[in-house]
């Protein structure tokens, strides 16, 4: 079987990796599953032994013989559904799960590691936790190792909190990528928000905050609302500060005083 090109494949072989993904996910028996890029079905198989209930979407049509008979007998007795499909396009809520009340598992190709995100932070059902092999460098932005925040860790973080779990080496994959990986778990996914309006200015604010990283905050607000610095006084900020400084419980003061309450 070659990996194809087009889709973003490379196979995860490595066991202490699908150890990793299975021990993050905390998979226990009766857990529903949704798996996104079963490819071979090595996670597959770790998932399963643990008793849980999988699903499973795959969009390589030249993939769904190969798993319809390494899980005949699994899809037999209904402990692994296989849904031949694209995952960005698939109606989860037809599919029975409820929210958060399954686990997301995605080895996913890294180009649509965005789009994931968003599809099952921002919509329900949401899982409880998400488990994504990602691009190294992805993960450490999410978790904002280096201290400083992103467009993508504060959108992870206004539905769930990130952990990178472990660094994957390319060498764990066939065929292996160009770059490393590793394993990031998202927990406790829910709306930080509690009205929807308040998520939609935290993502108007954010995202023009940071749409010149470099430059303070204050002038970069300028775009969407009228008086940036004193609405960052208020807030108790410098108005010296830069977006990447702001952490969550930052931006809901600053939506708090941008909203007029």
């Amino acid at each position: 079987m070659f990996a194809k090109k087009s889709l973003g494949q490379n196979f995860l072989h490595d066991e202490s990796a699908l150890r990793a993904i299975v021990e993050a996910g905390d998979v226990q028996a009766g857990d529903h599953i949704l798996e996104i890029g079963p490819g071979l079905g090595a996670l597959t198989k770790k998932l399963l032994a643990t008793g849980a209930r999988i699903v499973a979407i795959e969009k390589d049509d030249r993939l769904i013989a190969i798993l319809n008979e390494t899980f005949k007998v699994e899809i037999e007795n209904k402990t692994f559904t296989l849904i031949h499909g694209d995952a960005l396009e698939v109606d989860i809520k037809k599919l029975g799960f409820k929210n958060n009340a399954y686990k997301l598992i995605a080895n996913i190709p890294y180009y649509i590691t965005g789009q994931i995100l968003r599809q099952f932070t921002e919509n329900t059902p949401r899982p409880t936790c998400a488990v994504m092999m990602v691009q190294k460098e992805v993960a450490e932005r999410a978790v904002a190792r280096d201290g400083k925040e992103s467009i993508l860790s504060m959108s992870i973080k206004a539905f769930g909190d990130p952990k990178k779990i472990k660094t994957v080496p390319r060498g764990a994959f066939n065929p292996a990528p160009g770059v490393d990986s590793a394993i990031l778990l998202i927990k406790d996914i829910y709306p930080r928000f509690e009205k929807q309006e308040e998520q939609e200015l935290f993502f108007l604010l954010m995202k023009a905050g940071f749409a010149a990283k470099r430059k303070m905050l204050a002038p970069n607000l300028r775009e969407v609302t009228t008086n940036p610095h004193t609405l960052l006084v208020n807030a108790g900020l410098s108005e010296k500060v830069r977006a990447e400084d702001l952490h969550l419980e930052d931006w809901k003061k600053i939506i708090y005083y941008a909203a007029g309450k």
